[in-house]
């Protein structure tokens, strides 16, 4: 499987101790067809090779998984795009479930809480459009300080191997019934 899911170490971490300046406050917002060639940019300075900035366009063409409105950036001062999270459409066994990836942040701007604070945005607007469950496969260091868990608490696996500590859920509505069962990512993800 090529790990399209993961979106390990290309992101942010909270500032380092001792930086020289403050870390930057983020505007974050969905993404418009403008952003699109800066969007697929961060996605491809983020990661080692273009699958994610690649996996990013296969999604939007896929009307089943693609929500416009959970395609979320963050600007840097000057207004040009630092960050991106992307949530889609999957399912845990036939109930609707979003999947947070590919998210990125420009090397430039890592460190700064520029991923943070996107991750947060779209996680919001997941929220706010009455969504239930998030799922991620990434970091187990990082993703808990948006409240993910491992997802196996909930009787969520994914359909390949992953340590269980990285693959993780974050329920958004506790009103709603946690499904169990296997995770289907849109074909895009090739799994």
């Amino acid at each position: 499987m090529t790990d399209h899911t993961r979106s390990t170490d290309h992101t942010d971490e909270a500032p380092r101790t001792g930086s020289p300046s403050p870390a930057p406050r983020w505007t974050t917002r969905p993404e418009t067809a403008a952003d699109r060639a800066a969007v697929h940019a961060v996605n491809a300075a983020a990661f080692p090779t273009p699958d994610e900035a690649d996996l990013v366009d296969a999604l939007r063409a896929d009307p089943e998984a693609w929500l416009p409105e959970l395609s979320y950036v963050a600007e840097a001062p000057d207004g040009s795009v630092a960050a991106y999270a992307l949530l889609t459409r999957c399912h845990v066994g036939d109930a609707p479930a979003l999947a947070l990836a590919p998210v990125a942040t420009l090397p430039r701007y890592q460190r700064q809480g520029a991923g943070q604070a996107v991750i947060r945005a779209v996680l919001d607007a997941a929220r706010l459009r009455g969504e239930a469950l998030v799922l991620v496969l990434g970091h187990p260091e990082y993703y808990p300080r948006f409240g993910f868990a491992p997802a196996s608490r909930h009787g969520i696996r994914p359909g390949f191997e992953v340590p269980d500590e990285a693959m993780t859920a974050l329920v958004l509505d506790d009103s709603v019934p946690v499904p169990s069962g296997l995770i289907r990512y849109p074909a895009a993800f090739g799994v």
